[in-house]
């Protein structure tokens, strides 16, 4: 979480919560098919989460974020990433991040609603 806030983002909401595996599996729908998906739904829904609304007000956020997270391959992340530091593997790589604002949006409310993310502009 320093290394979020030091990057300055801040939270605009979280949450500690359990995804089932019909949740996981709804949330990575885009996935659907792919060799992955089912390691990465289990995994997902195999104990808690902390779910995310980070706001930055200047720059393009989702751009920043994935650069502070590093490569989906943690062997590929770059030093000093999160996910360099703390993953495992290419599916349990430590922290998912959106990969557009369109997906950062319905992610967002997949956990948050609109009273959720106060403050946050949803468009």
């Amino acid at each position: 979480m320093e290394k979020i806030c030091a990057a300055n983002f801040w939270v605009v909401a979280l949450k500690k919560t359990q995804l089932t595996k019909q949740q996981a599996e709804a949330f990575y729908k885009v996935h659907k098919g792919k060799p992955f998906f089912e390691s990465l739904t289990r995994f997902m829904s195999s104990g808690p989460i902390v779910a995310m609304v980070l706001e930055q007000k200047q720059g393009n956020a989702v751009e920043a974020f994935r650069e502070l997270l590093g490569a989906t391959n943690p062997k590929e992340a770059a030093k000093g990433t999160i996910r360099e530091k703390f993953a495992e593997s290419l599916e349990r790589n430590a922290v998912h991040g959106a990969d557009s604002p369109e997906n950062a949006l319905r992610e967002s409310q997949f956990f948050f609603s609109a009273t959720q993310m106060y403050g946050i502009e949803l468009n």
